[in-house]
């Protein structure tokens, strides 16, 4: 229960699901579980109407689609559920920023890739100063 009230890196807090009651309007979900929302009324300072997202789990924003992104910063007017972005052949799937977690990529070399470093080619020259 606490976490409702200040867990906001895990999800809506009560604040914000007041908020999205009161004045929110459920525009689409993503593949992640994100939720988008515009607002009902023009609170904007420009007067247009306030878009934002709620998290399914952590709060990262990489977790957002380039099709979201446009759409919550005002590059589209319409929603991806309304108008999606057409996909090329050579695009691959939006994947959220891995850094940190077991799915990161781990170069070779790397101590967590495998725990041995591999031994050293011979092709450093180490510096020395004249």
């Amino acid at each position: 229960m606490l976490s409702r009230f200040f867990g906001w890196w895990s999800g809506a807090t009560i604040g914000t699901l007041f908020t999205i009651a009161k004045r929110g309007e459920l525009i689409g979900a993503d593949e992640h579980g994100n939720r988008y929302y515009q607002s009902r009324d023009n609170v904007s300072y420009d007067g247009r109407k306030r878009r934002w997202v709620v998290y399914d789990g952590y709060a990262e924003a990489s977790k957002v689609s380039p099709d979201w992104h446009g759409w919550l910063h005002y590059t589209f007017d319409e929603p991806p559920t309304e108008a999606p972005l057409r996909r090329r052949t050579w695009e691959k799937d939006h994947l959220p920023n891995l850094t940190g977690t077991p799915m990161a990529w781990r170069p070779q070399g790397s101590l967590l890739a495998s725990g041995q470093r591999p031994p050293a080619t011979g092709d450093y020259e180490a510096w020395k100063p004249e």
